[in-house]
């Protein structure tokens, strides 16, 4: 039987005290697990993305490519991680009171940097695996693209497409707190997750991934004579003026638009009609 809001908040609640209780390296070890996890699902979504545009076109692709994204969310609910984007929920036992906000800062801050560290550390594997290479570079090509398009965007765009991101991904972690079971909290984080790859939003997190595998492909020869449009912003810079407004605007949309509202709703003791 599934929760009622009321007592998934409580839940969330209860995740968020007991996070900040876990030893600060474990809470980086967990916190670099979800990054790797998080850049699995960037980097299967990129190879389903990869040719079958040219067969069923860029919407339906899109579609799929965040069904299978979804497994990333999966293993770190699932699995026992910590994510950055799902941790925006922390802030409503930080509004209750329970939660002291420098405990809430420093888990953002340790998670945020497990993240980028195991974001980096598939990066290189994948990347020294010579998976670029795949359907005679296609793939290579692809995460270009991908890094390409996400370097490019302005920074209000960025922003925005961060807020809508991690407003979906947290009400995915949300709805898998409604579930006792495993298949339950899945189907509860599919849903979501396939949203917001399949609308085109930011996530920081899959950001730390997607766009320095591009950058390291982007120097291949043999992938980049493939390449037909310009890749003058896909470099380091470009990658952090793309990072920044989007964790950003993440927080914006897990704190505020889902943690900040359901805590009004559900926690905060506002009775009036």
């Amino acid at each position: 039987m599934s929760k009622t809001p009321k007592e998934i908040a409580e839940r969330v609640c209860e995740s968020g005290s007991t996070k900040t209780e876990l030893h600060p390296l474990k809470t980086l070890v967990l916190a670099i697990l979800a990054g790797a996890y998080i850049g699995f699902a960037g980097h299967i979504a990129t190879v389903v993305s990869q040719d079958s545009r040219v067969f069923i076109g860029g919407g339906l692709t899109s579609v799929i490519s965040g069904l299978v994204f979804s497994l990333g969310l999966v293993l770190v609910v699932l699995g026992g991680a910590e994510l950055f984007t799902g941790n925006s929920l922390m802030t409503i036992p930080c509004l209750r009171g329970t939660l002291k906000t420098s405990a809430l800062l420093r888990n953002w801050v340790i998670v945020y940097i497990g993240n980028f560290i195991g974001s980096l550390l598939l990066v290189a594997l994948i990347f020294l695996g010579g998976l670029y290479l795949t359907n005679n570079a296609a793939l290579g090509a692809r995460e270009i693209q991908i890094a390409n398009d996400k370097v490019n965007l302005g920074f209000t765009e960025a922003l925005f497409r961060g807020i809508l991101c991690n407003w979906l991904v947290c009400l995915a972690v949300w709805l898998a707190f409604s579930a006792n079971d495993a298949m339950g909290k899945i189907l509860g984080i599919v849903f979501p997750i396939t949203a917001f790859v399949a609308s085109g939003f930011e996530h920081s997190v899959a950001n730390m991934f997607l766009i320095p595998i591009g950058i390291l492909v982007k120097d291949v020869p043999a992938v980049a004579t493939t390449i037909k449009f310009s890749t003058a912003n896909l470099n380091w810079g470009g990658f952090l003026q793309n990072l920044i407004p989007v964790t950003i605007g993440n927080i914006i949309g897990g704190a505020v638009f889902v943690g900040g509202f359901y805590w009004y709703v559900y926690v905060s003791g506002t009775n009036e009609k």
